[in-house]
């Protein structure tokens, strides 16, 4: 059994049509709300009609165990096949979400949404550490995170690896290689219900990314794929050093000591990769913080140090069940770029005040507009003194109002270390996406005895922030690339400019043009097929090319070009250098187009 629990703010849904003849009778028709509950996504497989009993019983105790971590009262077990390809039966599919339904009704609020149906739903996920969390469910082991079970001392199954002696194995045969081969290179993408804005689907046909069973839920980036990811990550790193933060990268896997510092080892540690090494378990990181507070430690600070902004584009990895991954939007390895910010009380505002200047710039620069901002406050269940929630809250809201930012308080909805902004934006399709966030953290700054010197000579702890702007980089380039349907802005397109000549007469002179280009720091290909202007044109606007320079005899003799941008206008009479100097103030500018 597969399950995807989601803690929401609600979840929506209505039955549509029967999915199949024996599909659930009877159903509760129209559009159904639950509010702040726990969404349970289940997959019923055939390995589970071997010990269906032990397979509800496990069942029902994890979502116990999810709904006492969170705090919830209302359950919604949700029948959803497409967390798995090895489906078991629909009757006792149907019959075991029933009987569940029964067990927790003794103790929680239960809705279930009706089995065997098409549904239309929507759901507002609450977007803290546990709100979205994946399990394995199976007869022989509780949770299973992509290995056998039965390992030893009764642990979570985990992915470990272990130094030790070489073990011989026998050498395959040519055509055991081959079929390896087969299995391993396949990349089949199923457009059949795909919008053809998809970043899937733009990604394949701009040869920008790739995705391969061999790494589930990570990505393969093709050269053009990467620069545009360089790109975003080269103005961010403008931008950062612009605004005084230093930049730091920390180690890929680290000591399970320190996870059992930060509390992410109890905590998250089934949604993480273990691994081992001289008999020491390590994981390999969920995030940077831990890392960079030994970063902070390693020397000593006074007051004259702070405010310190510290930032890092971490590779981080998290376990996610093969059935909820989605491209770009959900992978299991990502790029986040933190930055963790050090400061004294009276600094704080400012500091806040300077991360909100900084999401605003960048935005803007996509022309990504926010939809609306939340402000979380604190929890039933918290770590830190009052007073300091007290001045946490304040500061963030009294920033939120000094920018004239209307927004709205999420109460109770802050993390259990500190309260929060969440940054929500609206791309050109009308959908809203949660990136950027601003975190205060009371909790780190504790755990690992984080110090400065205050001017009074006086042992003080930092007030510790986190934030993110892009969120997760893959993510955000997913998002950007349905917002603008795969057509870039000319500092970020993969390929800028596409020089076409008319006939092979002109070829010496094209190549020339090319090589000015090249020259001047663009990026730009040369067409000189014997194939019709017509398909040579319709091949570059597919590439979705910023711009097509013509070439033909009149160019050629007046040492022209005939530039056609995206939009179809043709300016004829162009000097090469004037394109050259045009074009360089629009990647300059970054100019949206």
């Amino acid at each position: 059994m597969k399950i995807l629990s989601i803690h929401a703010d609600f979840i929506e849904f209505e039955a549509k049509k029967k999915a199949f003849k024996g599909a659930e009778e009877g159903i509760k028709e129209g559009l159904q709300r639950v509010n702040e509950c726990l969404v349970i996504f289940t997959a019923f497989e055939k390995t589970d009609e071997q010990n269906i009993s032990l397979i509800i019983q496990k069942y029902t105790q994890e979502i116990k165990n999810i709904a006492q971590q969170v705090n919830a009262q209302n359950i919604v077990l949700y029948p959803y096949a497409h967390l798995s390809s090895n489906l078991g039966n629909p009757q006792m599919a149907e019959q075991m979400m029933k009987d569940a339904e029964k067990s927790l009704a003794a103790k929680f609020k239960v809705t279930r949404a009706p089995f065997g149906w098409y549904k239309a739903f929507d759901i507002k996920c609450k977007g803290h550490p546990l709100s979205e969390l994946s399990r394995e469910l199976t007869a022989d082991s509780t949770i299973q995170d992509g290995k056998k079970a039965g390992n030893k001392e009764g642990r979570d199954a985990k992915l470990e690896t272990t130094v030790s002696k070489p073990v011989q194995e026998e050498s395959l045969s040519l055509d055991q290689i081959k079929n390896l081969l087969k299995q391993v290179s396949r990349s089949r993408l199923d457009t059949s219900n795909l919008k053809p804005n998809d970043h899937r689907i733009i990604g394949k046909e701009l040869d920008l990314w790739s995705f391969h069973d061999v790494a589930p839920g990570m990505v393969f980036w093709h050269a053009k794929g990467l620069l545009i990811k360089n790109l975003l990550i080269q103005y961010w790193r403008e931008v950062h050093q612009r605004n005084n933060y230093l930049e730091i990268s920390t180690p890929q896997i680290m000591d399970k000591k320190l996870w059992q510092i930060s509390g992410h080892w109890d905590k998250y540690k089934e949604n993480n990769f273990v691994t081992k090494y001289e008999q020491r378990d390590f994981l390999v990181k969920p995030m940077n913080c831990p890392g960079g507070m030994l970063v902070y430690k390693s020397s000593s600070k006074s007051y004259k140090d702070l405010p310190l902004r510290v930032g890092e584009l971490g590779v981080v990895h998290r376990q996610e069940l093969s059935g909820v991954l989605s491209g770009l939007f959900r992978v299991i390895q990502f790029t986040q770029d933190d930055a963790h910010l050090f400061c004294t009380e009276d600094q704080v505002e400012a500091e806040i005040e300077g991360i909100i200047n900084i999401i605003n710039e960048m935005f803007a620069t996509f022309n990504l507009q926010f939809d609306h901002v939340e402000l979380s406050t604190r929890p039933e269940k918290r770590i830190g003194a009052e007073e300091i929630w007290d001045l946490s809250e304040a500061a963030l809201e009294a920033v939120l109002k000094k920018k004239k930012m209307p927004y709205k308080i999420n109460a109770g909805d802050g993390a259990f270390y500190g309260p929060k902004i969440d940054f929500h934006l609206k791309d050109s399709l009308g959908r809203t996406w949660q990136c950027s966030t601003i975190q205060m953290d009371m909790s780190m700054p504790e755990r690992f005895e984080a110090e400065y010197i205050d001017r009074d000579g006086k042992v003080k702890r930092p007030i510790m922030l986190h934030r993110v702007v892009y969120g997760a980089i893959e993510r955000f380039i997913g998002i950007l690339t349905e917002h603008l349907n795969g057509k870039f802005p000319l500092w970020l397109s993969p390929v800028q400019l596409k020089v076409v000549t008319i006939t092979d007469a002109q070829i010496p002179f094209a190549k020339g043009v090319v090589e000015r280009l090249k020259t001047a720091g663009f990026r730009v290909e040369l067409d000189d097929r014997t194939e019709t202007m017509g398909k040579k044109v319709r091949e570059a606007q597919l590439q979705k090319v910023n711009y097509i320079l013509t070439i033909g005899e009149k160019e050629m003799k007046n040492k022209t070009l005939a530039v056609r941008d995206r939009e179809g206008k043709t300016t004829f009479d162009v000097p090469v250098d004037t394109f050259i100097k045009r074009v360089q103030d629009e990647v300059k500018d970054r100019v949206l187009g």
